[in-house]
């Protein structure tokens, strides 16, 4: 599933193609994809101007007067700017047709994605009890502290928590865990404020370095272009149990930890 660095990239990518476009015509292929696509999509989109490309967390969101259409990509769902003639393919379940004559066309094979609707002024219950966003300024080291507070779980599971921070998947939780020295398997309300201001850092540091690498890519996931992320050639320790730790050479060690792979070096986090 894409995580924030990759549905930041889509973002970026997608934004000079669809700010100040309008919205012409919304052709659903289905009904639904996860859950049922919002009717408003339908009867209140076209018509209006796309004035922001937003993120939050892993939601895409379009923002028009008449409100925002609210995006997810699931697990295999994909977002290309196309010229309006293109053929359509198998999966190809929502086309938004443009002013200039290309659509904005979502395809999602496994239909884990979602297409909804927020309402201007309100905030969909999706996103009403989300933390922080890890790059701005309310995600620190001191917050992360007062959340995990009476928190005995593994420090991984509380980080991936998205009522604590947003966006910080199973992959760049395990990067920035390594990179702070911090066991995953640590209870939560152990750690140190001077620790969880490292991780905060760390945190920042790998999203912030995928960003720039495109997101990693290793099943479904390509960019709105086509082309795929690079950050999967600068992993530290995700996917690579078994094998010497990149810091010290000793075996990284793998293990299950809320029904997550997780990899880690038991001689360099503690």
């Amino acid at each position: 599933m894409p995580e924030l660095p990759e549905v930041e990239t889509i973002r970026a990518g997608l934004e000079p193609h669809l700010t100040g476009r309008a919205v012409t015509a919304a052709t659903l292929r289905r009904p639904d994809l996860r859950w049922p696509i919002a009717a408003e999509v339908a009867s209140l989109l076209p018509g209006h101007r796309i004035t922001a490309v937003r993120r939050r967390a892993k939601y895409l969101l379009l923002d028009t007067g008449a409100g925002s259409a609210l995006l997810h990509l699931g697990m295999s769902g994909s977002l290309r700017v196309l010229p309006g003639d293109t053929p359509v393919r198998a999966h190809d379940h929502v086309d938004l047709a443009l002013d200039d004559g290309r659509v904005l066309r979502f395809n999602d094979p496994r239909r884990f994605g979602c297409l909804l609707w927020q309402a201007t002024g309100q905030v969909h219950p999706l996103l009403a009890r989300l933390g922080p966003e890890p790059l701005g300024p309310q995600f620190h080291g001191d917050h992360l502290f007062a959340a995990s507070r009476g928190r005995r779980g593994p420090i991984k599971a509380f980080l991936m928590d998205q009522t604590v921070v947003v966006g910080v998947g199973n992959i760049y939780a395990a990067e920035a865990l390594f990179a702070a020295g911090i066991s995953p398997l640590r209870p939560a309300g152990s750690v140190s404020r001077e620790r969880y201001r490292r991780l905060a850092a760390e945190v920042r540091a790998v999203l912030q370095a995928a960003i720039g690498r495109g997101g990693t890519t290793l099943r479904d996931f390509v960019s709105p272009d086509g082309s795929a992320g690079y950050f999967v050639q600068d992993l530290a320790v995700y996917g690579r149990g078994g094998k010497p730790c990149p810091r010290c050479g000793a075996r990284l060690r793998e293990a299950r930890i809320g029904q997550r792979a997780s990899v880690w070096c038991g001689r360099c986090q503690r």
